[in-house]
């Protein structure tokens, strides 16, 4: 894959025993009139090349936070991050001064955002939205950008992408906008890419072939996928491992299949069993009571207790911390064992 290389950031294959991407112990905080929001509370990750993780929760657990700082781009202030590291091929982006990092965003980690007509520019053609990236960071003309441009339009499975490079976003339909912002941010071969809820208002087959080309693109280069979304059922063929947040903190990690079969925490057995399924026609479907912390008044504690089917006394007093239940998974639950066997709840 072509490279613009950094002089702070080695290129080529992994490092060693160190993952591509890994967050460890990141703390995020919005400083507001109301007091400080902890909106991220130690979140440790990592992704391997050709490998995809699935960050799962609700609106508010945190997950895009984590992304715009793995990506660099919270507004700071409000934000703040007091402690923790985001290491890309070993070296921590967050110490990184701002023109090094500049070369690493949408260069070596790229970010397709959630919301593709918000985040396309209406008064500007695609083609040169798409051939920017190419004028930008390799200096390349407009015309060589826009054969460029037409490149991945086709890559991205965009019909009559010569014709349409010079059309602006409102003329496409919402599944062939959300492809223009995959081929933006594929344009200079990332190694990572972050893909913030690509589905949300696609309907059912549209999003379904999102996720197929997303998966087809990772194959042809290899990079490793991190996948962000509250809909269970849309990483079940993708993912290869999930982690499930809530309340800012990670509540569950884990293979994939290891999560459907049996989860570990109470918070994900919820998600799980609100999914819609074929067996249950007629029948009232299942809904996770309460609603999701106060990150201003966070509860005493485990952040789940005030929802949770699982409570006991010291689920009120005492955090849970991640607790290492195999090789590869983890929960932050004082009851997984009941929780994995569904002996009460």
């Amino acid at each position: 894959m072509k490279k613009t290389s950094t002089s702070v950031l080695p290129a080529g294959g992994a490092l060693g025993d160190e993952p591509l991407l890994a967050v460890d112990d990141l703390h995020v905080e919005f400083v507001t009139r109301q007091g400080v929001v902890k909106a991220v509370n130690g979140v440790s990750y990592s992704l391997n090349p050709g490998e995809t993780l699935a960050v799962l929760g609700e609106s508010g657990s945190g997950k895009s936070v984590t992304a715009q700082a793995i990506m660099g781009i919270l507004d700071m202030p409000p934000a703040r991050i007091p402690r923790g590291e985001v290491r890309f091929r070993g070296t921590d982006l967050l110490r990184l001064p701002e023109d090094a990092r500049s070369q690493v965003r949408g260069q070596r980690v790229a970010m397709i955002f959630q919301d593709a007509l918000s985040a396309l520019n209406p008064v500007f053609t695609v083609g040169s939205q798409i051939g920017e990236m190419f004028r930008v960071h390799r200096g390349a003309s407009r015309r060589d950008a826009e054969k460029k441009a037409v490149e991945l339009m086709d890559r991205v499975r965009i019909p009559g992408a010569r014709q349409r490079v010079h059309d602006y976003p409102h003329q496409f339909s919402g599944g062939m906008r959300q492809r223009i912002m995959i081929a933006m941010s594929i344009a200079l071969d990332p190694e990572v890419l972050i893909a913030d809820e690509p589905t949300t208002a696609l309907d059912v087959t549209v999003q379904a072939q999102i996720m197929e080309l997303l998966a087809e693109l990772q194959r042809e280069s290899n990079m490793g996928l991190i996948l962000i979304t509250h809909d269970l059922g849309v990483v079940a063929d993708v993912a290869d491992k999930i982690a499930v947040m809530y309340g800012g903190r990670i509540v569950e990690n884990a293979l994939v299949h290891d999560i459907y079969r049996a989860p570990a925490h109470p918070y994900t057995k919820g998600l799980l069993d609100s999914i819609p399924r074929v067996d249950q026609k007629g029948q009232e479907l299942y809904a996770i009571k309460g609603m999701p912390p106060n990150l201003l008044a966070m509860p005493s504690g485990c952040a789940f207790h005030p929802r949770c089917p699982y409570r006991q006394d010291n689920c009120v007093t005492e955090a849970p911390p991640l607790y290492e239940i195999g090789p590869t998974r983890s929960s932050a639950c004082h009851y997984w064992r009941e929780v994995l066997d569904g002996s009460h709840g």
